[in-house]
């Protein structure tokens, strides 16, 4: 077994075994030793039925059954066949979550196209050689499964899937009917250009598309029932899909200026509030000059509000100020994707 490895490794100075290969494809894992048999050997025919060359990259996160002793074995026996492709392997220490598994994933990928799939059996490697051919002949950054026909249970995945991914499109604007698909192809520069962080896993097409990978498709695939095992997700993933969702929203609109947000938020607040004090004392002294019975200002409701709402917009200012302060010591402050030089 390797030694432990800190969650972001340097991977690009693993020694490589095979160089400008077609195809990488990326398993994430958890507690799915059954089934990892199966797949590979069933990914492994469709490489040589097709003639590509790829390596099969094993991220094992953190499972608590045999899973790891068997890519070691599946490593083992690749390399006495002498097979095409290469076998490789990460293994996290503990439990750290899909996107984690992507990320390392990612930065080991060597194949001009990144195929990603779930390790459940229920993604189908016979939908990789028209991925493959969507991606390079033509020229999308980014194809995206589309389970149309699912088998899961109606209630508690179908439905919610449904609204979840119709939410994501009205935010995002990509017009994919399943984004959160574990079945995915890239080119490789999408996935060396993209940061898979917390559950952001669910939404690879928005940061593709927030780092100018714009050609985004998608395709019919296969849904097959779970062979082995059970689900690893729960409803609380809607819930946090939602708030992820939000999150990249605000960080690709105000990432770069939390000012435009927090300041402009905060003014308006302000000024809401100032007008208000001002309503309300002139009612006061108007009400004075005339002789007319008043409640004091220290009483009145309205007055309160107003203080509270000039008392929030300078707290947002002044959160708005401190985001610029940090966001202009970053080091990343000057970060931008170029696409070609001459």
């Amino acid at each position: 077994m390797h030694p432990q490895r800190s969650l972001r490794p340097d991977l690009e100075t693993i020694v490589l075994q095979n160089k400008n290969m077609d195809i990488s494809i990326i398993v994430p894992l958890f507690n799915e030793a059954e089934s990892l048999p199966k797949l590979y050997e069933w990914i492994a025919r469709v490489m040589k039925e097709n003639k590509f060359s790829y390596e099969v990259i094993f991220v094992n996160d953190g499972s608590t059954d045999e899973s790891w002793q068997v890519i070691e074995g599946l490593k083992a026996e690749s390399e006495k066949k002498k097979e095409e492709g290469v076998v490789r392997g990460i293994c996290f220490r503990r439990n750290y979550g899909k996107s984690a598994a992507l990320y390392c994933g990612f930065k080991a990928a060597q194949g001009d196209v990144v195929i990603t799939m779930d390790a459940d059996l229920q993604d189908s490697p016979d939908e990789i050689p028209e991925l493959y051919r969507m991606i390079t002949e033509d020229g999308f950054d980014l194809v995206s499964g589309w389970k149309q026909k699912r088998y899961d249970n109606a209630l508690t995945k179908n439905l919610p899937s449904k609204l979840f991914n119709a939410t994501a499109r009205r935010v995002t604007g990509i017009k994919l009917h399943d984004m959160n698909c574990g079945l995915k192809a890239y080119r490789n520069e999408v996935v060396k250009n993209i940061e898979v962080f917390s559950e952001m896993h669910r939404y690879i097409p928005f940061l593709a598309k927030n780092a100018g990978f714009t050609k985004i498709g998608e395709k019919v695939v296969q849904h097959r029932k779970r062979e082995f095992g059970v689900s690893k997700f729960g409803l609380n993933r809607f819930v946090n899909g939602y708030l992820d969702l939000m999150t990249l929203w605000f960080l690709n609109k105000f990432g770069k200026q939390p000012m435009h947000f927090f300041g402009f938020v905060g003014s308006l607040m302000f000024f809401i509030g100032f007008v208000a004090v001002l309503v309300v004392g002139g009612m006061k002294l108007y009400a004075l000059s005339n002789h007319v019975p008043a409640m004091l200002v220290g009483v009145n409701p309205y007055f309160h509000i107003a203080i509270l709402m000039m008392i929030l917009g300078c707290m947002l200012f002044l959160a708005g100020f401190l985001a610029e302060l940090v966001i202009r010591n970053s080091p990343s402050r000057n970060d931008y994707l170029i696409k070609k030089e001459i």
